[in-house]
């Protein structure tokens, strides 16, 4: 009797196991299949940008193809180069998104200093609008320069396209983070949009259109970038308008408790 009362809680007990393992099994393939489908998703997006040029500079040539005679060259290769150079600033960022994860992995961060990130990158995205740069000094994170300083560069260019007079940059500590904040004096994000903007290929309406001459995977960069080194990033409404994108470190030598 007593053998038979152990075989049968040795039965429960497996039984219990065998159920408990198909429900971890049913999560876990109801994770794969969400991981699938955002996948499949991303590709579909990737085809469709790179079909778009494709498609144009097709139609141009075969336009020139049926009527030599009467085209315009210079306007021809004007518009044919526009193509190819939307063409690989989507591959180059396709490439890029692919190779963070691997460079995390084989690039080892060192101490950087954000507010000299910001000296170094700001002059070199200029563009139509003044850049304001307000920088606390010795706000240290570990991360890689060349990585930080394309981060900076996707959000000057994104508030570079939607502002309407000016651009600043705010570097300033919170609590044990560094906070890095480009803000534009635009049409702003919608509350219900925030946080899609980071998604790759994200349409938004024609206030702030990835159209305006981004690739739609900048700000995705950015949060990849952020993410590797163990922060984040979020877009909320700017001082007087506009929109306001945060990255937020950790930074490398934390304020001593009071």
């Amino acid at each position: 009797m007593e053998l038979r009362a152990q075989l049968q809680d040795c039965v429960g007990e497996l039984d219990g196991l065998e159920r408990s393992l198909e429900r971890s099994l049913g999560v876990m393939r109801g994770k794969l299949e969400a991981a699938i489908n955002v996948q499949r998703r991303y590709e579909a997006d990737a085809a469709h940008e790179l079909r778009t040029p494709v498609a144009g500079l097709r139609a141009q040539l075969e336009e020139a193809q049926l009527n030599r005679a009467e085209i315009d060259l210079d306007s021809l290769l004007e518009r044919a180069l526009s193509d190819v150079n939307r063409l690989q600033a989507i591959i180059e960022d396709l490439h890029l998104l692919c190779e963070l994860q691997e460079a995390a992995r084989l690039v080892e961060p060192v101490p950087v200093d954000l507010a000299e990130v910001a000296r170094a990158q700001v002059p070199r995205c200029a563009g139509r609008h003044e850049v304001k740069v307000k920088a606390e000094p010795g706000l240290v994170v570990s991360s890689v320069p060349a990585r930080l300083g394309r981060l900076l560069a996707e959000l000057l260019d994104n508030a570079q396209r939607h502002a309407r007079f000016l651009v600043r940059v705010e570097i300033r500590r919170a609590g044990d983070l560094g906070e890095l904040v480009v803000s534009d004096d635009g049409p702003g994000i919608p509350a219900h949009e925030r946080e899609r903007v980071f998604g790759r290929f994200t349409r938004l309406d024609d206030a702030r259109c990835r159209d305006r001459g981004g690739t739609g995977l900048g700000l995705a960069i950015v949060r990849n970038i952020a993410e590797m080194y163990g922060g984040s990033v979020h877009a909320e409404e700017a001082a007087g308008g506009g929109a306001a994108l945060v990255v937020r470190l950790p930074l490398a030598h934390p304020a001593a408790p009071g």
